[in-house]
């Protein structure tokens, strides 16, 4: 995998979100905020357990040949820019990244392990049924 090809196709998909959220332009004094690596993240989960026409769908959409390739990318990703910089100067950042699922469902493990090791994320079942 190159590492720079997939960084520009990540910023060609970032911009292909950004452009329908700023046009028209917002009006004066109002703020629009989003993350594209958020977005780009959770597409890629997705992505993960996903086959059929809908994975060759959401590959096309982020320029990537396989989920692997994906997977690594997202991984190099959360591992770099989310890295606390704090005690070298550089930023603190922080990252919410979960998955949930209603207890009546069962993650496949091995997706569970993609969620876990490649996306550092937390992946827990609850009661959407029962409990707010």
């Amino acid at each position: 995998m190159d590492l720079q090809q997939s960084i520009n196709n990540q910023t060609h998909v970032s911009t292909t979100l950004t452009t329908p959220l700023l046009s028209p332009p917002p009006p004066p004094n109002t703020n629009v905020v989003f993350s594209a690596l958020s977005i780009h993240v959770i597409l890629s989960l997705v992505t993960a357990s996903s086959k059929g026409q809908t994975l060759d769908q959401l590959l096309g959409f982020l320029k990537t040949k396989g989920v692997d390739e994906l997977n690594t990318l997202s991984s190099q990703l959360v591992s770099l820019i989310l890295a606390d910089g704090s005690p070298s100067g550089g930023p603190r950042l922080c990252f919410a990244n979960g998955v949930w699922v209603d207890k009546t469902l069962d993650l496949k493990p091995s997706f569970k392990e993609i969620v876990e090791t490649v996306y550092n994320a937390a992946s827990n079942q609850v009661d959407f049924q029962t409990k707010v």
